[in-house]
């Protein structure tokens, strides 16, 4: 991308033929992706948590200018890895089989809660289910075409840490510290799948994408008290719309010049607003020894193993005789 040409929806190529999985495709980002994937042809499977708001918003879709738009609403409550074992299960007995996920889901800011397996929401939901949810389905990402797992975060990975001695939250807990460490273990996550896809020579690409601060109600349904009113203020003031938010998701997922390992997000200022480009991830998010250490968590945590090699211990393809 180049300040020549500005990359928008409208150069997002035919999707026709393609199959593409958006978590949280019910609202915000995920409707918005939704929404123009839909328009260039894709056949989207929304996996939502909520199946009756999931068909409001097929029917909202279809009712306002993509009338042939192929959806299907799946439920997945990524909180609950038994909801994720069965949507992968459902999806591998009736299809259609992806060539493309798009881990968008999410929660924000919500008071300390626990998932039905004990882990704290926000990790639960926003990285652990999406591990385990790509984990479920890699095989029938193999067979895809251009297969791509576009994995979503946020401009606040910069500030997380990952709590190994205390990833609930049960010691203490902040709803910011602990949204930010989840939506680092997003970045640790996608950039490790990329190096063990990378050194098996799979053919799938694993990608990162962050809106900035895009206007969506993740921002108010979780939040409560003092960071709901911060919420609703910066969403007046200084989010761009959700159509924005989402092109960054949709490059990684559709442009034909995007690589895995990339990571694509906003060109402004703090990296909150702006028109696409491909960042560089901060430390935290790239040191290789942290994000080991967190697949071996999430694996014990979610009982999903990849059957991938650990790249530390393998010799790249292009290296063997």
């Amino acid at each position: 991308m180049t300040q020549a040409h500005r990359w928008t929806a409208d150069d997002i190529p035919d999707q026709t033929g393609r199959t593409v999985i958006v978590t949280g495709a019910n609202s915000g980002l995920g409707l918005a992706t939704t929404e123009q994937l839909a328009r260039r042809g894709a056949r989207v499977v929304m996996a939502v948590r909520d199946p009756g708001k999931g068909g409001q918003a097929r029917a909202g879709l279809t009712g306002r200018g993509v009338p042939g738009a192929n959806l299907e609403v799946r439920t997945l409550d990524l909180a609950d890895l038994e909801s994720v074992r069965a949507f992968a299960e459902e999806i591998r007995r009736t299809g259609p089989a992806p060539d493309v996920l798009i881990n968008n889901a999410g929660v924000m800011f919500p008071p300390r809660r626990l998932s039905a397996q004990g882990h704290e929401l926000q990790f639960a939901t926003n990285h652990l289910g999406h591990f385990a949810l790509t984990g479920l389905l890699l095989d029938l990402l193999r067979a895809g075409r251009d297969p791509r797992v576009v994995t979503v975060s946020s401009v606040v990975y910069e500030w997380g840490r990952i709590r190994f001695a205390d990833p609930t939250g049960e010691r203490r807990y902040s709803p910011v510290a602990y949204y930010a460490q989840s939506k680092l273990a997003n970045v640790l996550f996608g950039l490790e799948l990329h190096r063990r896809l990378d050194a098996a020579g799979e053919r799938v690409c694993s990608l990162l994408a962050h809106p900035g601060y895009a206007a969506t109600n993740l921002q108010t349904a979780g939040p409560t008290g003092i960071l709901r009113a911060l919420s609703r203020l910066g969403n007046r003031i200084i989010a761009q719309d959700a159509a924005t938010g989402a092109l960054p998701q949709l490059y990684a997922a559709t442009a034909p010049q995007a690589r895995g390992g990339e990571f694509f997000g906003p060109d402004g200022l703090l990296g909150l607003r702006g028109h696409v480009t491909v960042l560089r991830p901060a430390a935290a998010g790239a040191d290789p020894a942290t994000a080991r250490r967190l697949w071996e968590l999430s694996e014990r945590l979610s009982g999903v193993r990849f059957d991938l090699p650990d790249p530390t211990t393998t010799t790249h393809p292009s290296d063997r005789g």
